[in-house]
């Protein structure tokens, strides 16, 4: 059985010890943040592409750090993608991973922090919203649209595991976007309101905002939020295979990250309240642009791609299985990953 623990710790949560250069940057609220100038993702660095740090801000106020990734001796106007996620990562994990592989061949990208976690700016700390995070996105497709190097009618976006969703939901308002995919993906709305596997009903909807509500007013009497904490740590033998392989990305070597939320000590324990009301995939079947949705054969979140992909319309959508693969997998394998079939996706429809 999936204890409750077990899924808040999941999903809501859902070295060499030196002085880390960093560059402060005053943001639109006089908020100030602080860009780590030193390389320290989990992936190796590229001899392919040119990275820097560059910052935007989102219509909430909220200033979003990134990592660029640009082609070496590019010429002219690029296609873009903005790339996030996973839910509860940062840009020095999987998002990053992704926007390099993706600058090295061919596309301007950045690899975002979301509102209110990692680099990026926002109090309190380790929020999530369905309209700000689905307005991160959009935020983003506003800096590259402005910015020289990248040609505003080719952007497209790329959104992973909990940030798929958030993709599709910004592909259903933006018109700007062109292309979109989401790897992997959570509806966290659905799942927040549903459960896993859609385990939950009315009644069980009320004890979690009899819960959650509960913790709002500890929250305000404390004068802090109480965080969910991040991927169940020790983990229990009898953990579910997902929990399993969240853990050996999230607390190993392999994916461990320092502002990682899932690596650390996790979401705000009330940002679920908002999902729990606010289905993001609504409008999804009005999107005109084009639309990858690509899942692991074997991963515990392939129904809510199938489902997503389900409500599509159009003869520019796909659907993509990646045989044998697990919801992990697509974080980081470069084996699993079908970065050709990306390629070939938003070269045609970022043209």
């Amino acid at each position: 059985m999936i204890t409750k623990t077990l899924i808040a710790s999941s999903l809501l949560s859902f070295c060499i010890t030196a002085v880390a250069q960093t560059n402060k940057v005053m943001t639109s609220n006089t908020e100030t943040i602080e860009l780590t100038q030193e390389w320290d993702k989990v992936f190796p660095k590229s001899d392919k592409v040119d990275h820097k740090k560059v910052t935007f801000h989102n219509r909430f106020g909220i200033t979003l750090a990134a990592d660029m990734y640009v082609p070496k001796n590019a010429e002219g106007k690029l296609p873009a993608i903005a790339v996030s996620g996973p839910f509860g990562a940062v840009k020095e994990q999987s998002s990053g991973l992704y926007a390099q592989t993706l600058a090295e061949r061919g596309f301007l990208t950045i690899a975002f922090d979301p509102s209110f976690t990692g680099e990026s700016s926002g109090t309190p700390r380790y929020v999530a919203s369905p309209d700000i995070n689905t307005e991160d996105f959009s935020a983003a497709v506003d800096y590259l649209s402005t910015n020289e190097l990248v040609d505003p009618e080719r952007i497209g976006i790329l959104g992973i595991c909990g940030w798929g969703g958030f993709a599709i939901n910004a592909a259903a308002i933006d018109t700007r976007i062109k292309a979109t995919v989401a790897s992997t993906m959570y509806d966290i709305s659905r799942c927040r309101a549903n459960g896993y596997f859609d385990s939950t009903n009315a009644n069980g909807r009320y004890e979690m905002r009899k819960e959650l509500n509960a913790q709002r007013t500890e929250d305000y009497r404390n004068g802090t939020y109480a965080l969910a904490g991040g991927v169940v740590d020790p983990l229990p033998e009898d953990a579910p295979q997902f929990v399993k392989d969240y853990y050996a990305y999230y607390k190993t070597p392999r994916g461990y990250h320092k502002r990682s939320l899932n690596s650390n000590n996790g979401w705000n324990k009330t940002s679920s309240l908002t999902f729990i009301n606010a289905p993001i995939l609504a409008y999804s079947n009005e999107i005109r642009s084009a639309v990858l949705v690509m899942h692991g054969e074997k991963a515990h979140s392939r129904y809510f791609g199938e489902d997503a992909f389900k409500k599509l319309t159009g003869d520019n959508k796909e659907l993509m299985i990646i045989p044998g693969a697990s919801h992990t997998d697509l974080y980081d394998q470069m084996d699993i990953i079908p970065f050709d079939k990306l390629v070939e996706f938003y070269t045609k429809y970022l043209k």
